[in-house]
């Protein structure tokens, strides 16, 4: 494949993955109270989704490719699950910085949402680090990237629930709220065209791009959607709510599967 086709597939799934990741805050739109009642699902889901991608087709892609690079002479040894712990502790830290900065530029009480530019912001910084992660894994394969895809629409959409209603409750229009975060979610071309530069000439930073990807989504996954469940105590909840976790690993571990059965890694 060109590097023209390359760049167009990036670019498509990005942007399928921007418009998937606005359902949720569409459908909020339209029905607020029903979509706020069940977006915990989508959270648990979308958890599970995360998790398989990094365990069925990060990790192992990773892996694969380091040991291309040793063989091509290209660098030595790729510590595949030391550039994990950095993208974990690097969100963690962005993270920190983020509730760091709403705190002494806002002062605001504890548990008080942020303000609106520190959504809109964080939402932005949250897509483009998308935008990278999808970029890094096409740069692999054609179904990684897909894959890849598939789990960040599905880690977004609850997030954009959140958003939206944030933004709402914060007094904005719906129109204005649709429009912002249109603009937002574009942010992940910015990324996805960055990171098929860096792939496209240095192919060393490939297995570390997937890495971090996979720190990212471990650390989406363990600290803001799974404690998410532990919080459920309604009744039969928690159950479904657990289901839809194991479901959502399970989802990617099919998908995976029929992306290898017809065509593969």
């Amino acid at each position: 494949m060109n590097d023209f086709s390359l760049l167009l597939y990036i670019l498509i799934f990005i942007l399928i993955g921007s418009v998937f990741s606005l359902i949720g805050g569409v459908l909020l739109l339209i029905k607020e109270k029903k979509t706020l009642k069940y977006s915990h699902f989508l959270a648990a889901f979308a958890a599970g989704t995360l998790l398989g991608t990094v365990f069925f087709d990060l990790f192992p892609e990773a892996i694969e490719e380091g040991e291309h690079v040793v063989e091509d002479g290209l660098s030595g040894e790729v510590n595949i699950f030391f550039w994990t712990l950095i993208g974990i502790l690097g969100f963690f830290l962005l993270e920190r910085f983020v509730h760091w900065f709403h705190h002494h530029q806002h002062k605001l009480e504890e548990g008080v949402k942020p303000t609106v530019p520190l959504i809109i912001l964080g939402d932005s910084v949250h897509n483009f680090i998308d935008g990278v992660a999808i970029g890094a894994t096409f740069l692999v394969s054609i179904p990684l990237g897909i894959v890849t895809t598939l789990a960040v629409a599905a880690h977004e959409i609850p997030q954009e629930i959140g958003d939206f209603g944030i933004l709402l409750h914060k007094g904005l229009r719906r129109k204005k709220v649709l429009f912002v975060n249109f603009f937002s979610a574009l942010t992940a071309i910015v990324g996805g065209l960055i990171s098929f530069a860096l792939g496209g000439k240095i192919e060393v930073s490939i297995p570390i791009l997937l890495a971090i990807t996979a720190g990212f989504f471990i650390y989406i996954a363990a600290s803001d959607l799974i404690p998410e469940i532990h919080h459920e105590n309604r009744k039969g909840f928690a159950v479904i709510e657990t289901a839809l976790l194991f479901a959502g690993v399970t989802t990617i571990w099919v998908f995976i599967t029929l992306l290898e059965g017809i065509g593969g890694h």
